[in-house]
């Protein structure tokens, strides 16, 4: 399957996306939309037609959204996996004890407070 290169539109467009949905300005939008939605119900009396809009477009966006959230994801693992693949076995050692020991500490205040 063909990947699409860092400049490819459709990389630029899911970057847009992710950002623009990720923002608080956005999700005041959703909700004003549906707040408008549910004041329209009684003008239109509450019809099939009326719960059909919504069911639909909420339908369609968490189809989309599936999708871009699935591509923000691929997009940050790959960074994630390139950074680690620079950390050379030493400073992995490192890392793994400071857990080690981060995990001790954590076991030791768990059985401090059942005690």
């Amino acid at each position: 399957m063909k990947r699409p290169h860092a400049g490819s539109k459709f990389t630029h467009f899911a970057k847009w996306a992710s950002r623009a949905t990720g923002r608080p300005v956005t999700f005041i939008g959703a909700v004003l939309v549906i707040g408008l939605w549910a004041v329209s119900g009684p003008i239109f009396g509450f019809s099939n037609t009326w719960q059909l809009v919504i069911n639909t477009c909420t339908t369609m966006v968490t189809f989309l959204m599936v999708f871009l959230i699935q591509n923000t994801q691929n997009r940050d693992t790959e960074a994630l996996q390139i950074k680690l693949e620079e950390l050379d076995e030493e400073e992995l050692d490192i890392i793994r004890q400071d857990y080690i020991r981060l995990a001790k500490q954590a076991r030791t205040r768990i059985k401090g407070k059942r005690s």
